[in-house]
């Protein structure tokens, strides 16, 4: 039963420390794009939204998507899908997409480049999540000294 005291913290923290790689890289992707340089016109295909919650009395969330179409410099079509966005968007709309090539393909946003913005909300989103992780730290330190006392 002790042994669940360090099993749970470590499993928090690994679920912190994935989310925050997948923060910064997500971050990573998007100043890419912007960097490049690479704009082409692209064509919002379609716009719609998710729902997620509202059992239980729980709160209930909702998220817009964007289905984005463009042809890069190179004459490839590619299509790619964007949650956030606008709410602005709608089908048909033209818009400046963002895109830089890559290795592992294109890397595509629609969003217009507010880079202070998004860092300071990956910051925001890093920090939670370290003290998510410090948290358990000491959750597991505590225990530790109470065990062995």
């Amino acid at each position: 039963m002790d042994a669940m005291l360090y099993v749970v913290p470590v499993l928090i923290m690994a679920a912190a420390g994935f989310l925050g790689y997948r923060v910064v890289y997500r971050w990573l992707q998007i100043r890419g794009a912007w960097n490049s340089g690479l704009t082409a016109e692209g064509r919002c295909l379609k716009a719609y939204t998710t729902v997620h919650g509202g059992r239980n009395d729980t709160s209930v969330r909702t998220t817009l998507h964007h289905v984005y179409e463009f042809t890069t410099r190179d004459g490839v079509g590619i299509r790619f899908e964007e949650e956030g966005g606008p709410g602005t968007t709608v089908e048909g709309d033209i818009v400046t997409v963002h895109y830089a090539e890559g290795r592992t393909g294109v890397v595509a946003t629609a969003r217009p480049p507010r880079r202070g913005r998004q860092a300071l909300a990956a910051a925001g989103i890093l920090g939670f999540l370290c003290g998510i992780f410090v948290f358990c730290v000491g959750f597991m330190a505590t225990v530790a000294v109470d065990l062995h006392s």
